[in-house]
Formats: structure tokens, sequence, C-alpha cells
């Protein structure tokens, strides 16, 4: 969860930028869905809300504090729960996670992942998920979502 200096979230119309806002945005979508937010689900998205990177389930379940005993189980429902309803996404490759903004309709997540200081910013490519989708489903496949990656080195490293 280390990054190194800060990034202007350029592209990146993804990322919350008033957790107290996103938070009562996230409650309303949940319950929407006919599900709810409990204690642990709020505590887990308010963590990736505050954290500067992605962050692995166990920085996250560390850092559950006043929350009981929390196991790793738990943390783990918790992240697949805020995942199924479009508030986080996981960047595979990381084995992290990051909460997601967008929470009006749901959308493939383009990632962009510095190399060099472990950064990573949610590219909101609008024609490549377009691309994507017609492209699957030329092949027949209905695609629920998906997550790309790209690698390389961000605008504060590359200069």
């Amino acid at each position: 969860m280390a990054a190194t200096h800060s990034h202007n979230p350029a592209n990146t119309p993804c990322a919350p930028q008033d957790a107290d806002a996103f938070l009562a945005e996230a409650e309303a979508l949940v319950l929407r869905q006919g599900q709810r937010m409990t204690r642990i689900r709020r505590k887990v998205l308010r963590l990736l809300l505050e954290s500067g990177a992605p962050a692995k389930a166990y920085d996250l379940l560390a850092n559950l504090d006043g929350e009981g005993s929390a196991k790793p189980p738990t943390i783990y429902r918790a992240l697949d729960f805020l995942q199924e309803a479009g508030l986080v996404h996981k960047i595979e490759s990381l084995n992290a996670y990051v909460a997601c903004g967008h929470t009006s309709h749901s959308h493939s997540a383009v990632f962009l992942i510095c190399e060099t200081c472990q950064s990573a910013e949610e590219l909101h490519a609008v024609a490549t998920s377009r691309a994507l989708k017609l492209e699957t489903e030329a092949a027949g496949f209905a695609m629920t979502r998906a997550v790309i990656e790209v690698r390389g080195r961000c605008r504060d490293c590359h200069s």
C-alpha cells in the first residue's frame, strides 16, 4: 500500500472524491439492491476510500480495529459483497482492492499500474469498454465485467 507521491486523478473520474458523500450514496445503492450495508462492510469501504493506494485484504483486516474479532473470512466476505455491489474493484495482479465511486452504472475497469511507485489509477476508458463489449458479444460471450490492467510508469515517474 505504498505510494511515494501523490497522483492527480486525471482521466480517472471513478475515484471517489468525498468519502462521506460516497458512503451515503453506497448505502442507498445497497438498499436499492435489497441488501444492507453492515458495520464491517461500511468500515472496509471507508478504509479503501482512505487508502492512498490499492489495499490488500490483510492490510484492511489489520485496520478493522474496534470491530471485534474479525477474521480473514470476514474481510473477504465484505470485499466480495462490495465488489458485487459495484463499489469496489479487485486488481488481480496486485491481489488488492480499490473503491470505485461510479455507482450510477456498472462498467469495466481499466487500471494504470505504475511499476515504479506501485500506484494504480482507474481510467474511465469508455471506448475501450465499448470495444471489449462488442468483441465479446461477437464471440458469443456474455461478459458481466472485466478488469484490464495496464502496466508502465505513471506521469510522475515517467517525467
